[in-house]
């Protein structure tokens, strides 16, 4: 008597479901931009640059979406984290001034489940699509032993170009600079560690809890504002000597990274609208101002330092095509005494 075989797929790994799963993802990600010379589901993605750059540059970035996808997991939210993968890596690209060109994705999950891996690229399409940019490709991972059965992760990498003479570095800003506030749909995808332990130390069902007459959750799974295109509008008809995107370590952490040294932006952070989910997470969690503003990003999602002289027509310009935008501070001359960001009311 033969001795029977262990096959692949009773160890966990279903090499025919996601093949079948990636035959009707070509079939609907046909459509592709100018540049992609190769479709999905090669060995590798090929991309022509695009023409008309004399110095081009490539930028680059990485991230992923952090424990927030935990709650989607939790609630079966998936398309949210999609959005959520594609914006925190092309809102790190374009503050240097670049114009996203395609991005990939990695997704690793305990068992492979089409309707979940579904929801979730239709969110990364979706994401793609808004910043006009081409989604070439990714991995898929089915991972029995590493993550649980209804788990998964995810990475994104995006790239993009700018020519070398407009890379936006920080070193023009000066003193008098206006700082411009570009609003965040709540806490985008950070603090999420800190977010599901008050909602497990109070007992909270984030479903079943309203806050502002919306459920919590609803609130909390709120996708990360995506700045492509309002950036591309500035950048069409304004100097911008820097941008901050505010992720983890909120404007603190982050906005003295394109700030000069000599340089402390002075900032009112009464100067746009207050969030409920952030004076909620405030009044369990017991944090400080500055604790609170090291953790969220608690209502803004991108920092544009523009010229003092065009401060003002940057914001009409903004308002004019539908975008929200607030001058909330402004960079001074920094003294020996002074931290990098100085909070007024």
């Amino acid at each position: 008597m033969g001795k029977s075989s262990t096959t692949y797929k009773q160890a966990g790994v279903d090499i025919d479901a996601a093949n079948e799963w990636l035959d009707g993802l070509r079939e609907k990600n046909h459509e592709t931009h100018p540049g992609v010379l190769s479709g999905i589901g090669g060995f590798a993605s090929l991309f022509e640059l695009p023409e008309g750059y004399q110095q081009p540059v490539l930028v680059s970035g990485t991230d992923g979406v952090g424990t927030k996808l935990k709650l989607g997991i939790q609630y079966q939210q998936h398309h949210g984290i999609g959005i959520d993968l594609v914006a925190m890596c092309v809102n790190d690209v374009i503050t240097t001034g670049a114009k996203p060109l395609y991005f990939l994705d990695y997704l690793a999950m305990g068992k492979f489940d089409q309707n979940v891996a579904s929801a979730l690229l239709d969110g990364i399409s979706d994401a793609c699509k808004r910043c006009n940019m081409s989604l070439v490709g990714g991995e898929t991972a089915e991972m029995p032993g590493c993550y649980a059965k209804d788990h998964y992760d995810l990475a994104g990498f995006c790239v993009g170009i700018v020519e070398k003479k407009a890379i936006i570095d920080g070193r023009s800003c000066q003193a008098g600079d206006k700082i411009i506030a570009l609003p965040a749909t709540g806490p985008h995808a950070n603090g999420f560690s800190l977010i599901r332990r008050l909602l497990d130390d109070h007992h909270i069902d984030p479903q079943m809890e309203q806050l502002a007459n919306q459920p919590l959750l609803q609130q909390l799974l709120c996708p990360t504002q995506l700045y492509a295109s309002a950036i591309n509008q500035l950048k069409a008809a304004f100097d911008i000597h820097a941008m901050a995107h505010i992720t983890g370590g909120g404007i603190i952490d982050n906005l003295p990274r394109v700030i000069p040294s000599h340089l402390t932006a002075k900032i009112n952070d009464s100067l746009w609208p207050s969030l409920p989910i952030f004076d909620w997470l405030q009044s369990l969690s017991g944090m400080d101002h500055n604790q609170m503003h090291r953790t969220f990003n608690m209502g803004v999602g991108m920092l544009v330092i523009v010229p003092e002289h065009n401060a003002q027509s940057a914001i009409r310009h903004l308002h004019k095509n539908n975008e929200k935008a607030y001058i909330v501070g402004e960079l001074i001359n920094k003294t020996q005494s002074m931290s990098n960001i100085v909070f007024v009311s």
